[in-house]
C-alpha cells in the first residue's frame, strides 16, 4: 500500500490555512518528500507524517515557493538525530541551487546526495522499499526547468505453490520466493519467475509540480490511482494567462487526467486569488467527474486491487 498526504497546496505564498507546495508519500516505513514550500514542517507534524523516514526529497523546480522550506527541514533532522544519508533530486540546475541552500543549513550529522535527475528511473529498492519501486523524473512545461514525478510500486504474480511443490522447494522457503528471493531447491536454485504467475497491476502516484499540459506528463499519469495536478488558476477564461506562466487551469487538468485514464485527480497549487477551491470545482468535474479539490492534511491510502476468489 502506499499512503499520499498533502502537505501544502498553496500557490506563490502561504495563506493561514494553506501551506506552500509539499506532498509525501509513505510505503512500509520508508518515505519521499515531493516538493518543500515554506510551512512543511508544521503540516506534516499536524498531518502526522514522520519526515525522519525520508529516504529522498524530490525538487520539481526551484521557485521559492517550492524549496523555502528545506534548509529549516535539514537542519531539524539533523536536530532529532538523523545520521542516515538523504537524497536530494531535482532537475537542471540542482549544481548551482545546492551549494546555497547546504550554506543555508550550516554542517549536518548526515550526509545528503545531490542527483540531478533527467529521465533515468530511481531504483527506490535500494534504499528498502519493496522490490521493483521506481521513480520516475517526468519532463514537465514550466518557465524553468522542470520535472515532475511517477512513482510506481509493482505487484509481483500470484504465488503458485503447485509449481513450488514440483521443484522440490522446502515450505519453509515459500515465503522468501514471494518476497523476491532466490531459494535452493536440493542441488539447483530456484527463482520467483519460476513460482508465480503474471504480474498483477500495481500502484502508481503522479505529482505534476508547476506545468502547462504537456504529453510527457499525460503519457505519465496514464492509468495513474492517483494524479496531483497543478490548479493555479480556476477559470477557462484564464487558459492564456496560465500559459504565459507555465501553470494549468483547473479545467485542462481535469482534461488531462480524462485522457490519461487516471483514477483520481487532486488539484493543488491554488493561486491565493483562490480562496475557496471548492466553489470553483465545477470548471474540472465537466471534463473529469471524479476530480477533487487538494487541501493540506488531505490523506488517501492507495490498497492493490482485491481478486476475485476462486
Amino acid at each position: 500500500m502506499l499512503t499520499i498526504t498533502l502537505l501544502g497546496t498553496a500557490a506563490t505564498m502561504p495563506l493561514p490555512d494553506r501551506a506552500l507546495t509539499a506532498a509525501a508519500a509513505e510505503c512500509v516505513g520508508h518515505s519521499l518528500l515531493f516538493d518543500c514550500g515554506e510551512g512543511t514542517q508544521a503540516a506534516a507534524r499536524r498531518a502526522g507524517v514522520n519526515l525522519m523516514k525520508l529516504d529522498a526529497i524530490c525538487l520539481t523546480h526551484y521557485h521559492g515557493d517550492h524549496i523555502f522550506g528545506l534548509p529549516g527541514l535539514l537542519q531539524t533532522l539533523g536536530c532529532q538525530g538523523r545520521t542516515r544519508p538523504l537524497a536530494l533530486y531535482g532537475p537542471a540546475g540542482l549544481d548551482a541551487i545546492w551549494p546555497a541552500l547546504r550554506t543555508l543549513t550550516g554542517p549536518l550529522p548526515y550526509p545528503i546526495r545531490a542527483r540531478q535527475l533527467d529521465k533515468d528511473p530511481v531504483d527506490l529498492a535500494a534504499f528498502g522499499w519493496p522490490a521493483g519501486a521506481q521513480l520516475l523524473p517526468v519532463p514537465t512545461r514550466h518557465r524553468v526547468p522542470s520535472r515532475g514525478y511517477a512513482l510506481t510500486l509493482p505487484r509481483a504474480g500470484r504465488f503458485l505453490p503447485e509449481k513450488a511443490q514440483a521443484l522440490g522447494v522446502p515450505v519453509a522457503d515459500w515465503k522468501k520466493l514471494q518476497h523476491g528471493e532466490t531459494v535452493q531447491a536440493g542441488e539447483r536454485e530456484v527463482t520467483p519467475a519460476e513460482v508465480l504467475g503474471p504480474p498483477r497491476r500495481g500502484l502508481k502516484f503522479v505529482f505534476s509540480g508547476d506545468t502547462a499540459p504537456c504529453p510527457a506528463l499525460e503519457a505519465a499519469a496514464q492509468d495513474a490511482d492517483l494524479f496531483l495536478c497543478d490548479a493555479t488558476y480556476a477559470e477557462p477564461e484564464q487558459e492564456a494567462q496560465a500559459k504565459q506562466y507555465g501553470h494549468s487551469t483547473f479545467g485542462q487538468s481535469a482534461a488531462l487526467a480524462a485522457r490519461a485514464g487516471a483514477k483520481r485527480l487532486w488539484l493543488v497549487h491554488y493561486s491565493p486569488m483562490i480562496t475557496e477551491p471548492e466553489e470553483c470545482l465545477h470548471f474540472a468535474q465537466g471534463a473529469f467527474p471524479r476530480a477533487e479539490c487538494g487541501f493540506d492534511g488531505k490523506q488517501l491510502t492507495l490498497q492493490f486491487e482485491e481478486e476475485p476468489h476462486g
